[in-house]
């Protein structure tokens, strides 16, 4: 018997919750230097999603940031500041969401990582993976190799 997919997370401080109801487009570890900064760990999961697969209770603060040409809207909790999700204006139906912020973490399989040109140098990242030294020009590599493994996008 087949059931929904159903993955919920939140902050620290608890006053912001989400659900996430579909399975994500993909995975992925991301080794850029803001990343290590955010998370305050040699880089971030990265979990890209649609935006109508999201549900929050709760209201976000934003930020916007620049990286290069690129805007990115990052949202996160006025009461303890976790970061957790971004998405960039040119593709307002997609989100990513920061992976740590999921109650459960244990489905978190990334199939790439991106920003190697900057990760810390005792990172070990798996033969099989996808592998970016920079930013990539599109997600789609990313999308196709997490639906090859997982499935394509949307309910169990």
């Amino acid at each position: 018997m087949s059931h929904a997919f159903h993955q919920r997370g939140g902050c620290q401080c608890g006053a912001i919750r989400y659900t996430l109801t579909e399975r994500p487009r993909a995975v992925y570890c991301c080794h850029c230097i803001e990343c290590q900064r955010q998370s305050s760990s040699a880089f971030g999961i990265s979990v890209r999603a649609r935006r109508a697969a999201l549900s929050v209770e709760g209201e976000t603060a934003k930020f916007n940031k620049t990286s290069g040409d690129r805007l990115t809207v990052c949202e996160f909790c006025p009461h303890c500041g976790s970061r957790l999700f971004h998405n960039r204006p040119a593709h307002e139906d997609l989100l990513t969401i920061k992976g740590g912020t999921f109650d459960d973490t244990s489905w978190l399989k990334p199939v790439g990582h991106i920003w190697l040109k900057s990760k810390q140098a005792w990172v070990l990242i798996p033969e099989d993976g996808l592998r970016f030294d920079a930013q990539p020009d599109d997600y789609d590599v990313l999308s196709v190799r997490y639906a090859e493994q997982w499935g394509p996008p949307g309910r169990e």
